[in-house]
């Protein structure tokens, strides 16, 4: 068993630039943009000095809201060297998911880019803070977000009550290196030092505070079930704001002194170019992109010949495009993750030289260092190997738990240390895991979660709506879709359309019901429980007769 690594995210950062000072750390394909370990290290350092100047603290909260932009991948090193946490937020969120992650987080800045696809970001956050509108940089006194003092835009445009990236770059010739160091050695591999929303098992996300130690060693224990190497160029095209891009991808590499090789936004075409044109070994993806990237009509141009491992996850992988991507791709060594981001996020994984069929019927077996069990739901009796049960985890890969919310932290971790999962398992008498189903009712749609009572709340707000049941259903392309089962207010009258013009804008679209259907009740048990798993079943009947 491999023993775990006791540094920080900037330490570990720290000593790569010490081994491998020219070997390249970060390339970015499409902007030319290329650091070496020792000058990425340096970036990051200066940035880190820049938030110091700007008067952050160690714990300090500190929101990044972009894709995988080199200022994302710079502030992910330079927190983990002067202590503030990084607060991770999906970029599909809208005003009312933004503002409430801002409020519970009690983050004092946010970095944001100008605007992705059709929604711009830096409108969305001057409608929740319009004394942003007047006020000097820094000093942002918020009605609805009384904590939120730093506002950074990352861009050369100047908005009133903001910096912008090469300011806060700036700010950092004003700092010491001997103060970024003090600062440095204060940090312990214990500290909470990212924080990602999820949506649980009730109601609105919770923050998950995960540590130095969670992900420095999820990464490294990822990287050693793909044999990554500092010989590796990986491609990063699954988000940074989600533990697949800054655990699996960033963590992993750096911990080996890999080559990190982003893509900024998905795009199957720039996808198969990067990987072609940097020679890269490695490709992480959810199953639907490595499908839009098998299926793209240029897929034969490319040469693709350096690909040997990565890492498909989020959702099942269906056989045909596993095969695909080990002879067509000729990524032979690709591996399976499953985990969850209570759990930093890798619980099991498959190795490098597991045969097809356990690549695609289980999720692998354990990491190293990590204990999974699988217990009678509700209980801590394990099950015989071979039978269904609840699977539970334990290790050093666990949260400290949900940012202000010691309940919901109550209900998922017991007093033994043990991560209740939610999810249902068989376990074969290898160790190797299949994930069976789901005690909790979260829908996942192309590798995001969502949890149906987030959207039922919402909906809930409008007007005409009296209940609303929100369930997923089976869908080719992205695993699942979202259903809405609306019951109107009496003598009302309202469209599928409204509904989902009343989402827009305000979640995000991810979220927003595919499928709307109306009725006058529900399936309920004796006792008046809503019988979701009816509704699922009538949903499928449904959406085939359309």
């Amino acid at each position: 068993m491999s023993s775990l690594l006791n540094v920080t995210i900037g330490e570990l950062l720290e000593e790569k630039a010490k081994l491998y000072p020219n070997h390249e750390a970060v390339v970015y394909a499409d902007r030319n943009l290329r650091w070496s370990y020792r000058e990425f290290n340096n970036v990051c350092r200066q940035a880190a000095r820049g938030l110091m100047k700007l008067g952050l603290e160690k714990g300090e909260h500190i929101a990044i809201w972009a894709t995988n932009t080199p200022e994302w991948l710079t502030c992910q090193f330079a927190t983990g060297k002067m202590g503030a946490v990084l607060i991770t937020v999906n970029t599909n969120y809208r005003t009312a998911e933004l503002e409430y992650l801002l409020h519970q987080s009690d983050a004092n800045t946010i970095i944001l880019m100008e605007k992705y696809r059709d929604s711009s970001y830096i409108e969305i956050l001057y409608e929740i803070c319009p004394e942003l509108h007047h006020c000097e940089p820094g000093n942002l006194v918020s009605k609805q977000l009384p904590k939120l003092k730093n506002v950074i835009v990352l861009g050369e445009k100047r908005y009133p009550g903001t910096f912008t990236w090469a300011d806060i770059v700036e700010m950092g010739n004003d700092v010491s290196e001997d103060a970024l160091n003090q600062r440095l050695h204060t940090l312990e591999p214990d500290d909470v030092i990212n924080m990602q929303y999820t949506s649980g098992t009730t109601g609105f996300p919770k923050g998950v505070m995960l540590t130095h130690n969670n992900i420095v060693n999820n990464g490294y224990n990822i990287a050693g079930c793909m044999l990554l190497t500092k010989d590796d160029r990986l491609c990063i095209p699954v988000p940074f704001f989600h533990c697949f891009g800054c655990v699996l991808g960033t963590m992993a590499c750096v911990s080996v002194g890999a080559t990190m090789v982003p893509v900024q936004e998905f795009s199957p075409i720039q996808v198969l170019q990067t990987v072609q044109d940097e020679k890269c070994t490695g490709l992480h993806g959810v199953p639907t992109m490595f499908i839009a990237e098998l299926n793209h009509p240029d897929f034969d141009k490319f040469d693709l010949s350096h690909l040997r491992t990565g890492i498909m996850a989020g959702s099942n992988c269906p056989i045909e495009v596993m095969k695909d991507v080990i002879h067509r791709m000729g990524a032979s060594e690709i591996t399976i993750a499953y985990g969850q981001t209570e759990s930093s996020p890798v619980i099991t994984q498959t190795r490098t030289n597991d045969p097809i069929e356990i690549r695609v019927e289980t999720v692998g077996r354990p990491l190293p260092n990590v204990e999974v069990k699988i217990v009678e739901p509700g209980t801590n009796k394990e099950v015989p190997i071979g039978e269904q049960g609840e699977l539970c985890t334990r290790g050093y890969h666990v949260m400290k738990g949900y940012y202000k919310n010691a309940a919901a932290t109550n209900e998922v971790l017991d007093g033994e240390g043990w991560l209740h999962t939610g999810d249902l398992a068989v376990m074969d008498a290898n160790g190797y895991c299949r994930i069976t189903g789901r005690l909790k009712d979260m829908i996942i749609r192309g590798g995001e979660n969502i949890y149906p009572r987030e959207i039922e709340e919402f909906l809930y707000g409008h007007p005409m709506i009296l209940d609303v049941q929100v369930v997923g259903i089976p869908d080719e392309t992205y695993g699942e879709e979202v259903m809405a089962w609306i019951i109107p207010k009496e003598g009302t009258q309202i469209t599928a359309q409204e509904i989902r013009e009343y989402c827009r804008g305000k979640i995000s679209k991810h979220k927003i019901p595919r499928f709307i259907e109306f009725t006058e009740s529900y399936p309920m048990t004796a006792s008046g429980k809503i019988q979701k798993f009816k509704l699922r079943e009538m949903a499928t009947g449904a959406v085939q007769q359309k």
